[in-house]
């Protein structure tokens, strides 16, 4: 493989060009295209890409039948192929890595999960390189052959040593926390450090009386459509996701993944949850049952790091400004949102706020400034 990997790009779209083209330019890749089927063809025989991002639908030849060729073409060098496409359903994800696909990534793309793939299947690419360099040397170092087979069933375990982790790390982490370690730092980013972020916390006002008379099964409906609601807002803003505990949730911003504009983006996905939850409020009426939504939202330096003992982990944030935030919910009527004095600052020209005082907040020793905000601009 290259010292700088050579990526083909491969979409009729030419704004999905651009946006991959620009997205993989700033992470170092050496980047090349094609607007169709026949020409990834031709330009991936000619210039033998370390990594290729096919589109599935696309004229002349669609991305399935151009994989098919190339893997079936022996005289080309190992070439790895992430399928990137805006079908995401199972027997999409079925039949594109049937075709011989390495990876599957659905649009719209995540740049921190593009990012982590494309990472992830070059690691592979360059492994296999010299896999097959070494099976090279292997034909003329007989006496080399004990050791050289014991280093690369080493490799080889390592990465599906990495593959099992990942999918155990996501059972327990944030999906990008969980591809961070594998993908880049390590269990370095699990350690221990220091950092400003925006912490949200929200939850259902009246759920604990609804539960207490209410179906278990009705129950369960009503924190399935709420969890579906917050979890495509927390995907579209890149949010941690630091637990669900029944009807509350916790967030944060800036962390493990930093972000320029972790208020703005707590803030947005905070007006947009609430009239998520609006809407959902109106069905749940209807069946008699009467919840509301609240939220508090606080930014400033938290410790961030692994929590737990041996064979089940969290990644949390611990300090003042998480108080500060899950108080802030606490305090919160139906439809408030209401964020400290920092979050102010650094959202007030986007936004309308309202004052409403020093709070003095349970467990908190200060009072807490305190503000509602209204709307976005």
């Amino acid at each position: 493989m290259r010292e700088r990997p050579l990526i083909l790009v491969v979409d009729d779209n030419e704004a999905n060009v651009d946006i991959l083209q620009t997205r993989l330019d700033a992470l170092g890749y050496q980047i090349i295209t094609a607007c169709d089927g026949e020409e990834a063809l031709s330009v991936a025989r000619a210039e033998l890409p370390d990594l290729i991002l096919l589109d599935i639908m696309m004229p002349k030849l669609d991305g399935l039948e151009v994989t098919q060729a190339l893997k079936a073409d022996t005289s080309l060098p190992f070439m790895p192929i992430i399928l990137v496409t805006a079908k995401a359903e199972s027997r999409d994800v079925v039949a594109g890595l049937d075709a011989g696909g390495d990876e599957y990534l659905t649009k719209p793309i995540d740049h921190a999960a593009l990012a982590a793939r494309v990472r992830s299947i070059l690691r592979i690419k360059a492994l296999h390189d010299q896999t097959q360099a070494q099976a090279k040397q292997l034909t003329t170092q007989a006496a080399e052959l004990a050791e050289w087979n014991k280093c690369l069933a080493s490799r080889v375990q390592t990465q599906v040593g990495e593959l099992e982790r990942l999918q155990k790390l996501k059972r327990f982490l944030p999906a990008q926390v969980a591809e961070a370690i594998v993908s880049s730092d390590g269990p370095d980013l699990l350690a221990s450090h220091r950092r400003e972020i925006t912490v949200v916390f929200c939850d259902l006002r009246g759920f604990t009386a609804f539960a207490e008379v209410a179906e278990p099964e009705e129950v369960m409906g009503v924190l399935a459509a709420y969890h579906a609601a917050a979890g495509t807002l927390i995907q579209r803003y890149e949010a941690t996701l630091e637990r669900f505990t029944g009807d509350g949730l916790t967030l944060f911003f800036n962390d493990p993944l930093p972000c320029a504009n972790a208020a703005e983006r707590a803030a947005r996905l905070a007006v947009e949850l609430r009239a998520a939850v609006n809407e959902l409020a109106l069905s749940w009426r209807a069946r008699g049952h009467n919840l509301g939504f609240g939220v508090g939202i606080a930014h400033g330096f938290a410790t961030l790091g692994r929590v737990g003992f041996e064979g089940r982990a969290d990644y949390a944030a611990i300090g003042t400004v998480v108080n500060q935030a899950s108080r802030l919910c606490d305090t919160a009527k139906d439809g408030e949102i209401l964020i400290s004095q920092r979050v102010k600052v650094e959202i007030e020209q986007l936004a309308a706020i309202e004052t409403v005082g020093d709070l003095t907040l349970k467990g908190l020793r200060q009072t807490v400034s305190t503000y509602r905000l209204v709307r976005l601009e």
